[in-house]
Parts: structure tokens; sequence; C-alpha cells
């Protein structure tokens, strides 16, 4: 009942919201699942297809990418849509406006968006305060950020800032170093400057631990265009640094894929059907160089089933959707869910 109420729903307005402004479309259509959330039935997890990872039991592999719901302000309302986990924010210390719009492009026949937001958030506080009142029951990720005017040497004090803020309320903690769209921002990719922010933050998840008593897992989300050199060196990182898990892929700054597609020349990352292929690479690479325990999330153009098996044969353990969610709905989460292998 719950899939064929939310099916009619987005069949409904997903043709009209297309037609908007991307952006608009966007917060209208979370607006609107707000408004319907708490009339939908419970939803009632697949059984066969639960997933243990990062310490947890996801009830299936499939979840929601950072960027969809950067506050929090819709967590419960998606989590009705029956995600096994939730990735909220990219989210700053400070409220931040991000850049100025348009900042959001479509590429419908690709499936794809270019978008250029720039961590448009209402700041760590605000998201802090919105776990504080939600019901949502699965896993919860939180991305932290730096702000887009704290000099790059001084990053690691914003990421610090926000671990320690989010820390209570998180499952898990996504590290993004790896949007193109905060000025110098991929530059933390580097070993120097990578060491440098993990060090700190794992300074910090030690006194959060003592304090609350319990473990929150780091991951670090990469970048798609980095070289197999560049991936080998992160690898080796994550290793040595036993960090707990690492998110591939962010969005791509590269246009290869678009041919001469009408806003290719916008700047901004590239997500949805192009971005897969770059996406697996780089899981397939992670999983080589990490061995077969080490957690990967992929995420990266997954805009139906046969993506999501492929994303998952590379060597994912869980999965992320964002841009196909934002073309096809909640038809996307059920067509994946139907393909996937039962227990």
């Amino acid at each position: 009942m719950r899939h064929r109420t939310t099916s009619a729903i987005a069949r409904i307005s997903l043709p009209i919201l297309t037609r908007l402004d991307p952006e608009l479309a966007h917060d209208l259509g979370l607006a609107g699942l707000r408004a319907l959330g708490p009339l939908l039935p419970p939803f009632d997890p697949p059984q066969g297809l639960s997933v243990h990872c990062l310490g947890f039991k996801f009830a299936h592999p499939v979840g929601l990418a950072a960027g969809f719901d950067k506050n929090g302000d819709s967590l419960d309302a998606l989590g009705a849509l029956g995600f096994s986990h939730i990735e909220l924010g990219t989210v700053t210390p400070r409220p931040q406006p991000g850049n100025p719009r348009p900042r959001m492009f479509r590429v419908p026949d690709r499936c794809a968006l270019i978008n250029r937001m720039g961590f448009n958030n209402k700041g760590v506080d605000h998201l802090v305060a919105r776990l504080s009142r939600s019901r949502y029951r699965g896993i919860r990720g939180i991305s932290i950020g730096k702000n887009f005017d704290t000099p790059i040497e001084n990053a690691q004090d914003d990421y610090r800032a926000c671990l320690r803020k989010v820390y209570v309320h998180a499952d898990y903690v996504a590290v993004n170093i790896s949007s193109p769209n905060t000025a110098r921002l991929r530059e933390l990719q580097a070993p120097d400057a990578l060491q440098r922010i993990l060090g700190a933050l794992l300074e910090e998840r030690a006194v959060q631990q003592q304090r609350y008593g319990k473990r929150v897992p780091l991951l670090v989300k990469v970048a798609p265009d980095s070289s197999p050199e560049q991936i080998s060196a992160i690898a080796a990182d994550l290793r040595a640094l036993e960090i707990d898990g690492v998110i591939a892929t962010n969005t791509s700054i590269g246009r290869d894929t678009l041919g001469d597609a009408a806003v290719a020349a916008q700047k901004g990352g590239l997500s949805g059907s192009p971005l897969h292929p770059l996406s697996v690479r780089v899981i397939a690479q992670l999983r080589s160089e990490l061995g077969s325990s080490f957690p990967i999330v992929g995420v990266g153009g997954i805009v139906d089933a046969e993506h999501a098996l492929t994303t998952l044969r590379a060597g994912a353990n869980l999965i992320q959707i964002y841009t196909g969610f934002a073309y096809r709905g909640p038809a996307l989460l059920e067509d994946i869910l139907g393909a996937l292998p039962h227990d």
C-alpha cells in the first residue's frame, strides 16, 4: 500500500516539478513530502536484504546520498519512503548561503545534473536541533565540511567543530573533502592535508567517545576524477590511519561524457548516469587496494537497478542514490530493492 501510494503521488508530481527550476523543484518536492510523510503507512523492510556494515545492521543496502536533505528538515519524511540509511548535509559550522543562483542544471536526456551549490546549509546547530527531534530509526549519516571563508590551512578546525556537535546524534560521519564547489576543497585529498584533517578528527573522536561511550565511524568521501595513483595514496592513508570506511564518489568536474549537451559548459559537479563508470572505476580500485573487509559506500550515477547491481559487483557494501531519485522518485528505490538478490 505504501509503495502504491508514493508511486502514484510521484507519477503525478514529477512531470510538474521537472518543468520548474531544478532547485525550486527540489525544495517544493521536499515540502510536499514533509506534508504527506505523516500520512504514509509505516515502511515494512524487505526480508533477506539486510547488510552488516560499520558495526550496524542495515535493513537493505540502499540509502539516500548527502545533499538531498542538507539540514535534516525532511529526515522523517524521507525515512518513511524506506531508505535503510540517510546521509544528511553537507553541514558547516556556520550557516552559509552557498553560491549565487542559478546553480543547478538538468541534463534530462542523460538523467544527469550539474550543480554548484557550494555547501548551502543552515549550519550545524540547526541540523543538531532537527536530529534531536527526529523519529527516523534507520542509520543516520552526517556529512561535514568547512565554511567557504575558512582558510584551507585551518580547515581541520571546521571539521572538528562539526564532529563535536553532531557526534551524539550520528551513526556515522562522512568527511567531505571532495566537493568541487568549495574553492580549494579537493586539495584536502593530498596526503599531507588528508593526514592533518583525519588526524584532528581522530583526536576529537577519542574525546567524544570517552564522553558519550560510543564510537562513531568516520568515512571519507572521495572524488571520481582522481588518478589511479591518487586513489592508491588515499587508500594507503585510510589504512594507515584506520579510518572506518570510504564513500566513492562525489560529483565530477569532467564533461567528456556529456558530448555537446547545452549545459556542458556550466561550472559545477556532474552527477547522474554519466558519472556511473567513473564511480565504478574508483570503487573497483579501492576494493582491490583496501581488501575484502573494508567498508565501501558506492554512490554516483545509480539511475536504475542495473546500475545499482553493477556498483555492488564492483565492490560496494552499500549504495546511495541522489540524481536518479530526483528524476524518478520512489520508483527507483522500489526497482532496486526488487532486483537485489535475497538471502
